[in-house]
């Protein structure tokens, strides 16, 4: 009766069995490749992802050998993705959300008076970040591809959808209203596909998978190409909302940091579509069987973990992620220094797709411990960034691989001033996945069945007599966010 989950994220898929206790029973993971073609731009190889989905997928049924009830999905949002629908081939690499090719399109639509009715609709902003430009800069840009769109060759999907594909071979072209309402084509209030915006960015409503409930069975894997197995598809979530499920934040005002390859900080609106006028988007959380539809407030912060990883593979100046805390605490502070991770440039709520990273604060005495502090640092003031713009909290929950880090942890309830409060099983966004499934399924009948699952690990108490420091070392930070604002080239 347990739930096989896949996560599949911006740098590489994990696969989980998830039993009805709500423990991981077993584990796989692979990586996957980056390409960055030009600065600012970032894309996946579609089938590297498949094949990191097979890969993941056969390392955990080879150490699980109970039975398997249902299969739930998760992904990074906004990464576009065509594919051939009958050969299932894709004629190009995925442009994934961290992509800012399009940013003269954004200033163009928004020159053209359309940015308001586009926030109207969809919650969003014109921003790269979201997939509609995508998809208007490829349609713009490699004509031949686009011709087989409008012609139905190829479908246009997220993440979710083409692994669904390549699962059922081809039988379903599906996704649900948490990556739909990422798109920009997606309308909050009708919760459906919105002819206008079609019309905008120029996208084919044909070419857009067909809308699901988050939980229920909606399709069937083929055990031909998919590692054996027969599973009933029954629970879809984008990756940010997925952890909001993970994470049992069901009512209204429940709220979540998932700290990823960037972090996602969501509050539960419950059915209301509350409006955010300080830089948090709108967006649909999950849909029920029912048709009734959960609202949230987000928070997106572009680089976080990626942040990490470039000190890893692009400074070389640290073997693993695991190893900063360690190396961090080997300074009592960063000394001045100020890491602005402006890598893809920055998400809430500055919103400004031209900046770029920024080291400031060096002297002599500057070492790798410094700027690995630097870091750590860098994350949870962004995350103080964004929450300083929602409604108060009374704790925190996180999730994600970099809250394994105590340091982190302690620096955030340092900032934020509440405690941070951590699971017992961080990797919340396939938990959310497997949650959904498991509902779908009906290893679990209700989310209060779900609530009893959530085990607190630890909880980090905001430091005695840190305040004013906090306070001095965030200033800091706002001053050097300002001055990596707007430095790239349009």
């Amino acid at each position: 009766m347990s739930i096989l989950a896949i996560d599949a994220g911006t740098t590489g898929v994990t696969a989980l069995v998830v039993t009805p206790e709500g423990t991981i029973a077993a584990r796989g993971y692979q990586e996957f490749g980056q390409h960055f073609p030009r600065p600012g731009w970032v894309e996946h190889t579609p089938e590297e992802i498949w094949q990191a989905t097979i890969e993941a997928t056969r390392e955990v049924i080879k150490s699980y050998d109970g039975e398997l009830t249902g299969l739930g999905i998760t992904n990074q949002r906004e990464t576009i993705m065509l594919w051939d629908r009958e050969t299932l081939g894709s004629p190009r690499r995925a442009i994934v959300w961290q992509d800012r090719r399009t940013a003269d399109i954004c200033n163009r639509l928004r020159a053209d008076g359309h940015e308001q009715r586009v926030t109207e609709l969809t919650g969003l902003r014109l921003d790269p970040y979201f997939s509609a430009t995508k998809l208007m800069w490829l349609a713009e840009n490699e004509a031949n591809t686009w011709a087989l769109v409008k012609s139905g060759r190829y479908a246009i999907g997220t993440v979710d959808s083409y692994l669904i594909a390549r699962m059922t071979r081809g039988t379903w072209h599906v996704t649900d209203v948490s990556n739909a309402s990422r798109t920009l084509l997606f309308d909050l209030t009708t919760g459906d596909w919105s002819d206008e915006l079609c019309d905008l960015f120029g996208v084919p409503r044909d070419a857009l998978p067909d809308l699901v409930p988050n939980w229920g069975e909606v399709a069937v894997t083929d055990p031909k190409v998919f590692c054996g197995l027969s599973l009933p598809i029954a629970g879809i979530a984008g990756d940010q909302q997925s952890a909001l499920f993970g994470q049992t934040c069901f009512d209204p005002g429940d709220s979540k940091c998932t700290y990823g390859t960037g972090s996602f900080i969501l509050t539960n609106t419950g059915t209301e579509l509350v409006r955010s006028d300080a830089g948090l988007l709108t967006t649909a959380a999950w849909r029920s069987p029912s048709g009734e539809l959960t609202y949230a407030l987000e928070g997106a912060i572009f680089v976080t973990g990626a942040a990490v990883q470039w000190l890893r593979d692009g400074l070389q100046i640290v073997g693993t992620a695991s190893e900063t805390a360690a190396i961090a605490a080997t300074v009592p502070d960063s000394e001045g220094v100020v890491f602005v991770p402006a890598l893809t440039g920055l998400g809430a709520p500055h919103w400004d797709p031209l900046a770029r990273g920024l080291i400031i604060g060096l002297t002599r005495g500057t070492t790798r411990g410094h700027i690995v502090r630097a870091t750590l640092e860098a994350i949870a003031f962004e995350v103080r960034d964004v929450l300083e713009t929602m409604p108060s909290l009374a704790t925190l929950k996180v999730d994600g691989g970099a809250s394994a880090n105590d340091l982190l942890c302690q620096v955030q309830a340092d900032q934020i001033g509440v405690p941070v409060e951590r699971p017992k099983i961080v990797d919340t966004t396939a938990l959310g996945a497997a949650f959904l499934a498991g509902l779908g399924t009906g290893v679990w009948e209700s989310t209060d069945d779900l609530r009893e699952t959530w085990q607190l690990d630890r909880s980090f108490s905001p430091a005695e007599g840190v305040r004013e420091k906090a306070d001095a070392a965030h200033a800091k930070w706002i001053d050097a966010v300002n001055r990596s604002k707007a430095w790239a080239d349009a």
